[in-house]
Order: C-alpha cells, then sequence, then structure tokens
C-alpha cells in the first residue's frame, strides 16, 4: 500500500482523474432510487486526499474548474436571474436564505460567550460551514491575524458534505413529486376561416383574439401560401397554418376560427417550403428575431426555433443562440441563400468564442479582485462570486457589438461539468489531510459546533423556503445551495431535482449571500 501511496504522491494528475473516474462510479451506486451523482467525487477525493496526503493537484487547478462553473451558469440563467430576482418567489428566495444565513452567523456568535470559544474560530467556522472565502478573508483582515483560517479548514468540509446528507434527508422524508417539464414540440393545425366575426380583420386582429401560445405561420389564398404579413385583410375560406406547443391550444383555435381543412397548405409547397437551419453565422447569433434583416428579394419566415430539446414559437424578443436549430418557410429557390445567411454549420452546436469567454472570464476576475470599501477592514473582495455577477449580466446582454457572450446549451453543459468536477476532486484530495488530521486531535469540539452551525443555515432556509413561503421543492433546493454556497451542493441537487430551478435560484442566490455573510463578519468583529 506504500507503494500505491507514493504513486500517488508523485502524480498528481493521475490520483486527480482517477478521483473523478471512481467518483463517478460510486456516484452510480443507487439505493432505494437515490444516488449521488458527482458529489461523489469529493467524497472520494477526501478518501484519497487521507490516504494519500501529498497528492493534492495545485489549488489553481480547482480555482479553474470553479470558474468555468460559476460563468457557464451565469452566461445561461442570466435573463432568467434578472427576471426572476424581482419576481414574487425570488424576493421569498433571497429572504429564506438570508434568514438562514443570519441564524447560522448568530449561532456560531453566540459560541463565544456560551462555550468560550475565541471570535476568531466562531467566525472560522461560520465561514467555514458556509464555504465563503470572502468571508473569511474578511475577517483575517479586520482581525489582523490568521486565527480564523484554523475553524475555516476544519469546517469546510462539513460545509461541503453537509447539506449534500441534508438534501438527501429532505427528499428521503418528503418523497416529493417533482414535475420535470417535458420537452416542447411545435404542432400544427390547418384551419379553414369560417367565423363571420373574423372576417374582414387584419391578420394581426385575430392574432389578438386567439388563445395565448398560438401563432400564424402561414396563409393560403387562391391556391397560393404566403407569409403571415400584420396588415393581411382576411377573407371567406383563407387557410391558416396556426402552430403552438400544446394540441389542446390547436383544438381551440380550430373551433373558434372555422374547421380543420389538414394538407391544404402542406400539400402545396410551390411558394413556401419548410426548411430547418442551424444558427451558426456571427451576423444572427446573438440577436433577437425582431433585428434579423433578411437579404433583399428573400421572402422568409421564422415558424419556430428549437433549443436544444425544447420548440420556441417565434417571438420578436427570442435571441438566437449558436447551435439554435430554426424552421423558416421560404420560397424553394431561395433555400440556399437562407443557408448562408444562417450559417448553417453543424459544428456550431459546439462552438464557442474564445475571444469572449477569455475576456468575459479576465474582467470578472478583475472585477472579483477589486477591494471595495468597509469601514474597519480597509476592504473586502468577492472573489468568483464577482465573475458570477458579472457572467449573469453577460447572458442576459447575449451580445454587445462583435462579441458573443452566449454559447450552445451543449458546449455550456460540458464546459461546466467539466469544471465542477476538477473542482470537487482538487479540493477533496486537498481537504482529506487537514480534515483527518483535525478530527483525530484538536478538532472534535470545532466539528460539533460546526455540525450545528450547519443544521441552523439549512434547518432555517429549508423551512422558511418549503412550509413558510411554500417554494417548490426544486426552487427550494436552489435556495439553499446558493445559502450554503458550494456548487458540490449544487452538482447533487440537480440529481435530486432535475429540474432548472435549482441553477437558477443558485445563482440568484449565491452573489447575495456572499455580502450577506461578509457584512455579517464585520458587524460581529464591530460589537465584539
Amino acid at each position: 500500500m506504500n507503494a500505491v501511496k507514493l504513486f500517488l504522491e508523485a502524480q498528481p494528475l493521475f490520483t486527480l482523474f482517477l478521483t473523478v473516474a471512481l467518483g463517478y462510479i460510486v456516484g452510480e451506486v443507487n439505493i432505494k432510487g437515490v444516488c449521488l451523482g458527482s458529489g461523489a467525487v469529493l467524497f472520494v477525493g477526501l478518501a484519497i486526499g487521507a490516504f494519500a496526503p501529498k497528492s493534492s493537484p495545485p489549488a489553481l487547478l480547482g480555482t479553474l474548474g470553479l470558474l468555468l462553473f460559476l460563468y457557464g451558469i451565469g452566461i445561461q440563467y442570466g435573463a432568467q436571474f434578472f427576471k426572476g430576482l424581482s419576481s414574487p418567489d425570488g424576493i421569498k428566495a433571497n429572504l429564506a436564505a438570508c434568514l438562514g444565513v443570519l441564524a447560522a452567523g448568530i449561532g456560531g456568535w453566540c459560541l463565544v460567550p456560551l462555550a468560550s470559544f475565541r471570535l476568531a474560530d466562531a467566525l472560522g467556522m461560520f465561514a467555514g460551514t458556509g464555504t465563503s472565502t470572502a468571508s473569511l478573508q474578511a475577517a483575517i483582515a479586520t482581525l489582523k491575524n490568521n486565527d480564523a483560517a484554523v475553524a475555516y479548514s476544519v469546517t469546510y468540509p462539513i460545509g461541503v458534505a453537509g447539506p449534500i446528507l441534508f438534501l438527501l434527508l429532505l427528499k428521503v422524508a418528503l418523497k416529493p413529486k417533482i414535475d420535470t417539464p417535458n420537452a416542447k414540440i411545435i404542432d400544427m393545425a390547418e384551419i379553414a376561416l369560417a367565423n363571420a366575426d373574423f372576417i374582414g380583420l387584419k391578420l394581426s386582429e385575430l392574432t389578438a383574439r386567439l388563445p395565448q401560445g398560438v401563432a400564424i405561420a402561414a396563409v393560403r389564398r387562391k391556391h397560393h401560401n404566403q407569409l403571415p404579413a400584420a396588415d393581411l385583410v382576411l377573407l371567406q375560406d383563407d387557410v391558416l397554418l396556426a402552430t403552438a406547443t400544446d394540441p389542446e391550444l390547436l383544438r381551440k383555435t380550430a373551433e373558434l376560427c372555422g374547421q380543420l381543412q389538414p394538407g391544404r397548405i402542406a400539400s402545396h409547397r410551390e411558394d413556401l417550403d419548410y426548411m430547418r437551419v442551424f444558427a451558426s453565422s456571427p451576423r444572427v447569433v446573438g440577436r433577437p428575431l425582431r433585428e434579423l434583416r433578411f437579404p433583399e428579394g428573400v421572402t422568409c419566415s421564422v415558424a419556430h426555433v428549437r433549443r436544444g430539446d425544447v420548440d420556441l414559437l417565434p417571438s420578436p424578443e427570442i435571441v438566437l443562440e449558436t447551435g439554435d436549430r430554426v424552421g423558416v418557410l421560404v420560397n424553394r429557390a431561395h433555400m440556399p441563400i437562407i443557408r448562408a445567411f444562417f450559417g448553417d454549420s453543424i459544428k456550431g452546436t459546439a462552438d464557442l468564442s474564445f475571444v469572449s469567454l477569455g475576456i468575459g472570464a479576465a474582467a470578472g476576475l478583475l472585477a472579483g479582485a477589486v477591494a471595495l470599501p468597509l469601514p474597519g477592514t480597509g476592504g473586502f473582495t468577492l472573489g468568483l462570486a464577482a465573475l458570477l455577477i458579472l457572467a449573469l449580466c453577460l447572458g442576459k446582454a447575449r451580445r454587445s457589438g462583435p462579441f458573443v457572450w452566449v454559447m450552445p446549451l451543449s458546449a455550456n453543459l460540458v464546459l461546466r461539468n467539466l469544471g465542477l468536477t476538477i473542482f470537487l476532486a482538487q479540493v477533496g484530495i486537498s481537504c482529506g489531510p487537514k480534515f483527518v488530521d483535525t478530527v483525530g486531535t484538536t478538532g472534535p469540539l470545532l466539528l460539533l459546533f460546526g455540525v450545528l452551525v450547519l443544521l441552523m443555515l439549512v434547518l432555517v432556509t429549508a423551512v422558511f423556503s418549503i412550509w413558510v413561503f411554500k417554494l417548490p421543492f426544486d426552487a427550494a433546493v436552489g435556495v439553499i445551495c446558493g445559502a450554503t454556497g458550494n456548487p458540490a451542493i449544487l452538482a447533487f441537487a440537480n440529481r435530486i431535482a432535475p429540474t432548472d430551478r435549482p441553477d437558477v435560484m443558485y445563482a440568484m442566490i449565491f452573489p447575495s449571500m456572499t455580502i450577506v455573510k461578509v457584512l455579517f463578519v464585520q458587524f460581529a468583529i464591530s460589537l465584539s
């Protein structure tokens, strides 16, 4: 065994990827429908780090992995973040997380008089269980010593592993029914206009009376198919090509307008035909549909946009992303021109602009290095939390001049999952020796109180999220992830709640709670 230990310590990169492989094998072990997924990489890393203490890869590697993960999250969910921040659920989520963080901070602070704890240990414990390097930095700068780092290093693994186990127990106890959204697929119906109330109306006026979620993609009149101009005056027996992602909406539209007459439009494609192209050209990527200017003389209309496994009805506000599959109605003679206009390259599903990635990440790191003024400390920095905030802003902007900030969904998923896995493996291996050493010597008391402080954090956040504010379970676990902070917890949350809500809530909560944790540390020191 000593030879294996020496080999692992001599080959840190081998150890890193061995940890990744073993972690995913362990993560796939299913016990009564529950498995750890990528979160198991952390636990395997702790074990390997304890076995081979000098096998840890450079810390910069873990930081790079975390950077890729946070940047990918911000770019993908920027628009949803800002939309949800001012929503009722967003306000409730932030309040629940804030109450949980404050409960943990006050609980740790009370240990100073009740258990004769040093203030540095209490604050280090608070920072460790909340996995907040920014608040540790603030404590060290204000106290002008490194004493808080000891308690931070002891309780940090608890701050990562504890919430994962808590979420596991919470799901087992509640047995929540999580409605995974079905992939939306465009359905079509050809409807002959027979309702006298609609004859003579402009198409825009008719569209306003249709059920929400229904769009008109084409109109057939006098044996010719044509695009749906808003000022087109409707006549008796015009045939409308209606589209929607819900077949029930199409049924109601047919009852409202006239009767179904399938084949009237689809069987005659001499004027308009359907084609699907990949969005890969810089002239369309990052632009909303309302800004698209088709080549002169080309008659074309966007029927739908398919992103990932979801069909999106055309809307002026939809911003095209690299790799989107765009369904268009166009004359066959113009199809080559439209292909060239959109790019139509399947490579676009994996391409991303490394110029934009480099500029965005560099700007985020620069913002994270700027010291924010805070009385009595000389300032504090947000670190990678600032990078996440900037990535969210870029994700909302989508594009700035020649720089396209968004990236294909497939590339985004690969990039951030790879980054997260590397981060988990590096952190687990590096924390393993310290965790075992402190448990065996001076750490039991710190570990015990660290568990209590962590329980205050997750329990208060869970109670307010689930039972007081009645957020859906998948949203609540995202709030817990944001309050606790570590992306390893989010990785496990995505396993037990496979929707977008955990990611959105994490992106919404993590930056604001980083600031709350730092401010609490300053407040506690000023009153002590």
